[in-house]
C-alpha cells in the first residue's frame, strides 16, 4: 500500500439524506462546527436540496440532499440510518457544544483502550454521530 500525501483534495465522501437538509445544515454547523460549503436547491422548490456539501474544519466532508426528492436510488434512500466517525483534536469541547445544541448522546466522552477519546450522537434524523482522536494507522 502507498502512502500518498493529498493536502487538499478529499477522496472519501460520505452521502446522506435528510429530511429536511437546511434544517440538517443549521444543525451540523451549531452542534458541530461543519462548514457550508454548497447547498444547490430544487429551481421550483427550495426547500429540496439536490445536492448539498459541507466541509469539516480539519479536513473532509459530506455530501447530502433531501430524502424522497426523486426516483433515483440516491433520492429514495432513507434517512437516520448512518453512521459516520469524525477525527477531531478536542472532544471535551465539541461534546459541550453538540450537546448544547441538542444532540442526543448515545455513548457519552470516554477513553478508549486503543488511545482514542470521543463520544457519539444522534441528530435529528437519526445518523449516529461518532468523534474521537483516533485518526487511523
Amino acid at each position: 500500500m502507498t502512502n500518498q500525501s493529498t493536502t487538499s483534495k478529499t477522496h472519501i465522501w460520505p452521502c446522506l439524506a435528510f429530511r429536511d437538509a437546511r434544517a440538517a445544515m443549521k444543525f451540523l454547523t451549531d452542534a458541530f462546527g461543519f462548514e457550508e460549503q454548497a447547498a444547490y436547491a430544487r429551481d421550483d422548490d427550495p426547500t429540496i436540496i439536490e445536492h448539498g456539501e459541507m466541509r469539516w474544519p480539519l479536513g473532509g466532508g459530506i455530501m447530502f440532499g433531501t430524502a424522497s426528492k426523486d426516483d433515483t436510488p440516491f433520492g429514495q434512500r432513507v434517512p437516520g440510518n448512518d453512521a459516520i466517525y469524525v477525527v477531531c483534536d478536542d472532544p471535551d469541547g465539541l461534546f459541550a457544544r453538540a450537546t448544547g445544541a441538542g444532540a442526543e448522546v448515545v455513548r457519552g466522552l470516554r477513553d478508549e483502550d486503543y488511545g482514542s477519546r470521543g463520544f457519539t450522537v444522534r441528530d435529528p434524523d437519526g445518523n449516529l454521530w461518532s468523534f474521537g482522536t483516533y485518526a487511523g494507522e
